[in-house]
C-alpha cells in the first residue's frame, strides 16, 4: 500500500511539473526529463517524461593521451546528439568507469543528447588524490576539445563527481584550457581540500557546526597517509588491510555475503598486524572516526597542502561553474560548495543549488514537488550550457 502510494503522489509531483515545464519554460522539461530517468521512473506518465526526447546509446571503449600515461575512458553517443560533448568523471572508486552508478548517469546524460566521456584517473582507483589527477583531467579536454566530431566548436564541459568535482575545476583553470571549456559542473564537490579533511577528522565544518562524518573518508586519508603514521616495514601491510576494509564497503552496495567475507578478512588481517598499524586498523574496522581522527588531523593538514589539489588556491576557471551538492552529505559538507561559491562569484559565473534530495553524490528519491522542481530547473540550464 505505502509503495502503491508513493508511486501515485510521484505520478502527481511528475505530472503537476510537467504542466508547468511545458507552459512556462520549454527547455524545462529536458531537466525534468534527465531528473525522472536518474530517479529509475519507468511507468505511466513519470516514465513517458523519463523517455522524453531520448535516443538509443552507443558505447566504446577509447584511449586517452595523458603525460602521465594511456588513460583508458568510455564514450557514449547518442543516436541523436543534442548539445556538447562533456567529460565525467567519478570520485574515489576502486571501480572507476565501471563504477555503476557513474556508468548509469554517463547513459542517462547521453540518452539526453550530450555526449559523455568519461576518462579513468588510476591513483583515484587506488584511493589515492595526488597532484596527477588534474593533470590528467587538463589533457583529457585538451584531447577532446580538438578533436572536431567531439567538439565541433573547439569547447567542452567538465563534469566531476565528489572529489573530481574539485579537480575538474582545477584542471579548467589551467591556462592551456582557457576558451575551450563551455562550463564545469561539480557533484557533491570541495573547495579546498584541507578543510574537508580537517571535518572528515573531527565532524567540525567551517563555522563550527557538528555534523556525524562518513567513516570512509578516515579510512582513504589513512591510507594516504600511512606512510607518516608508522615504520616503513609496516606500510604495505597496513595498506592492504584497509584496502580490503574499503572493497567490502563497496560491496555491501551489491552483495552482502561477500562483503561481509571481505570484512572478515579485513579484521583477520588486524589481528596478524604488529603495532601500531594493529591498532590503527583496528580503528578502520569498529568505524571509530573518534578515535582514528585526531591522529590523522596533523598529517592530513599536510597532505592536503598542494594548491594543485584545491580550486580555491588554484586560478579560477573562466567558463561558468555549476555546483549541486547534497544538503546531508557527510563525506564533502554542503558548506564546501557553499564557500567554493564565494569564492568563484566576483572571477566567474556560478549556479549554486544545495538539495535534500541529492545524498553525497547520486539522487536519493524525489520526495517534494518543490525540490524537483528546483532540480530540474538547475538540470535544465545545465544541459543547455
Amino acid at each position: 500500500m505505502r509503495s502503491r502510494t508513493r508511486r501515485a503522489t510521484l505520478l502527481a509531483l511528475l505530472g503537476g511539473l510537467l504542466l508547468v515545464g511545458v507552459l512556462a519554460v520549454p527547455y524545462y522539461l529536458r531537466g525534468l526529463s534527465l531528473v525522472a530517468r536518474a530517479g529509475g521512473m519507468r511507468d505511466g506518465l513519470a516514465g513517458s517524461i523519463a523517455r522524453w526526447g531520448t535516443s538509443p546509446v552507443t558505447e566504446e571503449d577509447v584511449r586517452i593521451p595523458s603525460r602521465h600515461g594511456s588513460l583508458r575512458a568510455r564514450l557514449f553517443r547518442p543516436e541523436r546528439p543534442r548539445g556538447r560533448t562533456v567529460l565525467l568523471t567519478t570520485g574515489v572508486h576502486a571501480d572507476g568507469i565501471d563504477e555503476p552508478r557513474l556508468v548509469k548517469l554517463a547513459r542517462d546524460l547521453s540518452a539526453g543528447g550530450l555526449t559523455v566521456l568519461t576518462p579513468e584517473l588510476p591513483d583515484l582507483l587506488s584511493y589515492r588524490i595526488t597532484p596527477r589527477e588534474p593533470d590528467m583531467l587538463e589533457d583529457a579536454a585538451l584531447w577532446a576539445s580538438g578533436r572536431p566530431e567531439l567538439a565541433p566548436d573547439g569547447r567542452v564541459g567538465l563534469m566531476g563527481i565528489s572529489f573530481s568535482g574539485g579537480l575538474s575545476l582545477v584542471a579548467a583553470g589551467r591556462p592551456s584550457l582557457a576558451g575551450k571549456v563551455a562550463f564545469v559542473f561539480s557533484l557533491g564537490g570541495h573547495g579546498e581540500l584541507s578543510r574537508v579533511l580537517a571535518f572528515l577528522c573531527t565532524g567540525i565544518e567551517p563555522g563550527g557546526q557538528h555534523r556525524r562524518p562518513h567513516d570512509y573518508g578516515v579510512a582513504i586519508i589513512l591510507l594516504n597517509v600511512a606512510g607518516l603514521m608508522v615504520p616503513p616495514e609496516q606500510v604495505e601491510t597496513l595498506r592492504a588491510g584497509i584496502l580490503t576494509f574499503l572493497r567490502a564497503s563497496h560491496l555491501a552496495l551489491r552483495d552482502t555475503r561477500q562483503a561481509e567475507e571481505t570484512f572478515a578478512a579485513a579484521r583477520r588481517m588486524q589481528l596478524e598486524m604488529p603495532e601500531p598499524a594493529a591498532t590503527l586498523m583496528k580503528y578502520v574496522n569498529e568505524r571509530d572516526v573518534a578515535a582514528l581522527g585526531p591522529l590523522l588531523l596533523p598529517h592530513a593538514k599536510v597532505y592536503a597542502g598542494d594548491p594543485s589539489l584545491s580550486p580555491e588556491l588554484s586560478p579560477a576557471p573562466s567558463a561558468p561553474v555549476y555546483l549541486l551538492h547534497g544538503t546531508e552529505d557527510s563525506v564533502i559538507p554542503a558548506i564546501e560548495s557553499v564557500l567554493l561559491a564565494r569564492w568563484l562569484e566576483p572571477r566567474t559565473g556560478v549556479r549554486l543549488l544545495l538539495s535534500p534530495l541529492i545524498s553525497h553524490a547520486e539522487l536519493e528519491g524525489l520526495k517534494d514537488l518543490d525540490d524537483v522542481g528546483r532540480l530540474a530547473a538547475f538540470w535544465a540550464r545545465l544541459l543547455d550550457a
